[in-house]
């Protein structure tokens, strides 16, 4: 059975939504110039080999709409490549690689990209019936339709209603914390350590390795997270009013802000690799993906995490390095402990609460900057995971080979 090998990666750096470096990039530009970022560090692939360009985007709609793929694969000069766009909210590019990994395995296709793009400045650009009015942030926009008064949070089936699938991605993540016991010095202490993580990887020259520059129409080079803010402290954070319920813990301080970015990989097959002369950086190992109910779904990646390492006949042991999409504090803190994941080998490099979590962009970020991590650490197997809005989570595990 063939493997399936990630032979290049590009990720873009990460813009602040609406006021950002990238907040004047469309995002099919953007997606276009990070696949051929990409395809271009493997030379030896015609592009029109590709079986197939699969985007995930978690707002398909507006200048994000009309197939995105294949408008990106028009743009990127490969109009005889088909395209996809996938959404799985927050793990929407992850599920293209996921997609990838399958179609290769089954022996239906030899070489594809998986990407995906979010730019959440442009939301409401190119304005399509039915996009909904996000110029408020849209992790807080249902807050008032979603406060419910039966708190502590219990289980839509004890209380014998149906769980809320519209409800604000803030107030799940206070629902995890007060089911989970997070308390607000917990979120913030993490979220400083996100931060000086991803200000230590700055000078170090790590994130040299992990982005893409992107030249922007008047020559302005972006080449690095607008998300980092350098001598954040525990008072700055702790001063911090909550953003999602008056007595809640979640602060714009220990979530991910609103972003824009583009990422993209290159999967193949590995004896498309070999017959090519491609160096594969890793190898997918297997995947995971979960739901659960929507009020809770930051704890998402635990279920999801332990179906891969179930499938790769692993444990959390064997796992060197792992990367939980930090979309809030409150999640990844709980998430962690029930994997049992060492601190140490946890967001090394600091993670979305730092650099940001562009929706659809994020799966194939944080994959990109797995396999970066482990080269740069000297390790051998990393795992992604993440929560998904909506009730679900997904997870990756992957070997790295060069």
């Amino acid at each position: 059975m063939p493997e399936a090998v990630v032979v290049a990666t590009a990720r873009s750096p990460i813009g602040r939504a609406r006021k950002g470096a990238l907040r004047d990039t469309r995002p099919d530009d953007l997606a276009a110039l990070m696949v051929k970022e990409a395809l271009a560090k493997v030379p030896q692939l015609d592009p029109h080999e590709l079986d197939d360009l699969m985007i995930g985007c978690a707002q398909p709609a507006g200048e994000q709409g009309y197939n995105i793929a294949r408008v990106v694969g028009v743009l990127a000069g490969m109009d005889r490549v088909p395209g996809t766009t996938v959404n799985r909210y927050c793990s929407s590019s992850l599920q293209t690689a996921r997609m990838a990994f399958h179609a290769i395995r089954a022996g239906e296709g030899e070489a594809f990209v998986a990407a995906g793009v979010e730019t959440v400045s442009r939301y409401g650009q190119g304005k399509a019936d039915g996009l909904p009015d996000t110029k408020n942030d849209v992790f807080a926009e249902a807050t008032a339709r979603t406060e419910r008064a039966d708190r502590p949070w219990r289980d839509p089936r004890e209380r014998g209603t149906l769980p809320d699938v519209y409800i604000a991605m803030g107030h799940t993540a206070e629902n995890v914390a007060e089911l989970r016991g997070v308390s607000r010095t917990e979120q913030d202490e993490f979220a400083l350590r996100s931060q000086s993580r991803a200000e230590e990887s700055i000078a170090s020259g790590f994130w040299k390795r992990d982005i893409t520059p992107v030249t922007l129409p008047d020559g302005t080079v972006v080449s690095q997270d607008d998300g980092p803010r350098p001598g954040v402290t525990m008072e700055g954070l702790s001063g911090l009013e909550p953003v999602f319920r008056p007595d809640g813990t979640v602060t714009a301080g220990n979530c991910c802000p609103l972003n824009d970015g583009a990422a993209a990989l290159v999967i193949m097959s590995d004896r498309k690799a070999a017959e090519l002369g491609a160096t594969p950086l890793a190898r997918i190992v297997s995947t995971g993906v979960s739901a659960l109910s929507p009020e809770i779904m930051g704890l998402g990646p635990v279920d999801a995490c332990r179906q891969a390492m179930a499938r790769a006949g692993m444990s959390i042991g064997d796992i060197d390095l792992v990367e939980l999409n930090e979309a809030f504090a409150a999640q990844v803190i709980p998430s962690a402990r029930d994997l049992g994941v060492d601190p140490a080998r946890l967001n090394v490099h600091g993670g979305g609460i730092a650099l940001g979590h562009p929706f659809g962009m994020t799966g194939a970020r944080m994959t990109t900057t797995l396999i970066n991590a482990l080269q740069w650490n000297d390790r051998q197997v990393g795992m992604v995971g993440m929560c998904v809005g909506g009730g679900q989570g997904m997870a990756m595990i992957l070997e790295r080979l060069s």
